[in-house]
């Protein structure tokens, strides 16, 4: 039987940027501190309470990252009727195109993570000019350790989308995409090496986690363990496993607690109303419109029958008897992509088995996959070496992680190794499209408007 997911409809109001910074038609301005001053001539953010305003922007920094590589992902795929229906865009990614978008286009995928870096910038430039005063200290650093944090996450981003699969033989010589430190949107910044991205987005969060406490007020702000489990993602996602083993780790040694399946409601929508306990950081993709899609029944004949409860709280039947996609972590409805402590979980456990430890790799899934069992069913994973256990830790998180975007970061960095490479492959209208590994259309086109503006090369796909 047919399996039924549904990616909730996000509207998406926010501004161009870069160069040019403008209001998509039809939105209206989230930032409260600018409409507060409607003297165009004054609206400069120039206080520490500025500062916390600005950061507080959840469409910017928490609502709206990119869905351009989940929509190219092997989680769902479309009946013919209902490509017909999805926009040109949409379709277009879903059958890995050459060309992505309509000519001048507003991509979200590329501007709301320029304007959240610009944002970031602009915070750093306040937080050096403002006085401080006694007890602010804190204040100050938790800021700017924001500021840095969202603007890696924001580079992070945009060379999962834009740019090739990291690769450390060619990452100095592979273009990742404009590094802009500062706010004069004047100047026209190269695309950077992939190498000085990732140095970019690593030097981020290690300054981040100088300032950032063990805990923040909201999961849609930042805390030394998010930015030790973003710092893991990264690594893993540049075949740097020992790193990526050591920050899992330390996010893990801050924050650990998992939520048991057992005390959730299947029927709840979404399943947690507020933040799950797992969450180390709130963040969500960003929608186009509605897309219905079914999920591949062999990924949901993966989940171990009735004791596994992932299916049931992942997955739930409509009206029409079809099974809808239930985000984890939904608050808003959306499709949620923040750092969680189950990856955190997974990605210890994968680097332990490949650093061939398999007794700790084992534990690690296992301590993770008895929160997701029926009370008293689960019987503990074994394998017979690290290569087992490795694989068996990859199987789960293709499970554990399904419709977060993660399955985007996992396919490009697999596909780096022979034996874990996939060709995905798409059936539509009695014709037949694929994606082979290592594809150049692994990086996504840059909106023609940014090249017409900026000159950059173009990503041949």
């Amino acid at each position: 039987m047919k399996t039924l997911i549904k990616l909730t409809a996000v509207r998406v109001c926010l501004m161009l940027f870069p160069p040019i910074m403008a209001f998509y038609d039809g939105c209206k301005k989230q930032d409260e501190l600018l409409n507060a001053r409607p003297d165009a001539a004054l609206n400069v953010p120039s206080t520490l309470a500025d500062v916390q305003s600005l950061l507080a922007n959840e469409d910017i920094f928490n609502r709206n990252y990119a869905t351009l590589g989940e929509l190219a992902t092997d989680d769902y795929y479309v009946t013919d009727g209902f490509y017909a229906n999805m926009s040109s865009t949409e379709q277009n990614a879903y059958l890995w195109a050459k060309s992505l978008y309509p000519a001048g286009a507003y991509v979200d995928a590329w501007s709301v993570p320029y304007q959240a870096i610009y944002y970031a910038n602009q915070v750093q430039q306040i937080l050096a000019t403002v006085p401080r005063k006694a007890g602010d200290e804190a204040a100050f650093n938790q800021a700017k350790g924001n500021a840095l944090f969202f603007r890696a996450m924001a580079y992070f981003d945009l060379v999962q989308t834009f740019a090739l699969p990291y690769d450390a033989a060619t990452a100095a010589s592979e273009p990742g995409v404009p590094l802009r430190p500062g706010t004069d949107l004047t100047v026209k910044a190269p695309r950077a090496s992939q190498q000085a991205c990732y140095a970019q987005v690593l030097s981020d969060l290690d300054l981040a986690l100088q300032l950032l406490q063990s805990a923040s007020s909201s999961p849609t702000q930042p805390n030394k363990a998010a930015a030790y489990g973003m710092t893991a993602r990264v690594n893993l996602c540049m075949g740097r496993y020992d790193e990526a083993l050591k920050n899992a780790t330390a996010s893990l040694a801050v924050y650990n607690k998992l939520q048991d399946f057992n005390a959730l409601d299947p029927s709840a929508y979404p399943v947690f109303p507020n933040y799950s306990p797992e969450e180390l950081f709130h963040a969500s993709l960003s929608g186009y419109y509605n897309l219905y899609s079914y999920a591949d029944t062999t990924l949901l004949r993966s989940f171990d029958g009735p004791n596994d409860l992932r299916k049931a709280i992942f997955f739930y039947k409509d009206g029409d008897g079809l099974y809808e996609f239930n985000s984890q972590y939904g608050k808003h409805g959306s499709v949620t992509t923040g750092i969680s402590t189950a990856e955190m979980y997974l990605t210890k456990a994968e680097c332990e088995a490949r650093a061939g430890s398999t007794a700790q790799a084992l534990s690690d899934l296992n301590t993770l996959l008895v929160t997701r069992w029926k009370k008293g069913t689960f019987v503990p994973y074994s394998a017979k070496n690290a290569a087992d256990a490795l694989t068996l830790i990859l199987q789960e998180r293709r499970k554990e992680l399904v419709m977060t975007g993660v399955r985007w970061y996992d396919l490009r960095r697999l596909n780096q190794e022979a034996a874990r490479a996939v060709t995905l492959i798409r059936d539509l209208n009695g014709e037949q499209f694929t994606l082979p590994p290592k594809d150049p259309r692994y990086a996504m086109p840059i909106p023609d408007t940014e090249i017409q503006l900026n000159p950059i090369p173009q990503n041949q796909r």
